[in-house]
């Protein structure tokens, strides 16, 4: 069984009451849960976990590069402010999915720059929490578990 690690940084744990016309309705709970059904139909297991301190963002950062196969990552705010995220994620010898609830792309100019994106094996953005499915579904593709879209 794979274990797949689904970080959470800052203010993620106010989803669902948090400017919901950006990030939406749905709560971190319900995404914890979104995720442990999709783990449990494909034998993954899933540590969920979020926290709004860089210090411990980083610690589980590299407790995952020890005990999991690949790690998907929601690093918020830090995306654009930590080096400590980026250079933990650079350490990882597993695949890593940066992950964003909206298009960080078509917000403000200051969170255009994403120091995880240079380090992470691929990103998914601007799908909500659906997001957090495709980029579980892209770790099992990069495992080799799955199959991706056929290419012709």
């Amino acid at each position: 069984m794979n274990t797949i690690y689904i970080l959470n940084g800052p203010n993620l744990n106010l989803l669902g009451t948090r400017e919901p016309e950006i990030y939406g309705k749905t709560t971190l709970a319900d995404i914890e849960q979104m995720c442990q059904d999709f783990g449990a139909s494909r034998a993954l297991a899933i540590q969920f976990l979020q926290t709004n301190h860089e210090g411990q963002l980083v610690d589980w950062i590299q407790e995952a590069a020890q005990k999991a196969q690949g790690l998907l990552i929601n690093p918020a705010a830090y995306s654009h402010t930590s080096l400590a995220v980026r250079d933990a994620l650079s350490a990882c010898q597993i695949p890593v999915v940066e992950v964003h609830l909206s298009n960080i792309h078509r917000r403000e100019p200051f969170r255009h720059l994403s120091y995880v994106s240079q380090v992470a094996t691929g990103i998914i953005c601007g799908f909500g929490a659906d997001g957090y499915l495709l980029g579980l579904q892209a770790l099992l593709c990069l495992l080799g578990n799955e199959r991706g879209p056929r290419r012709s």
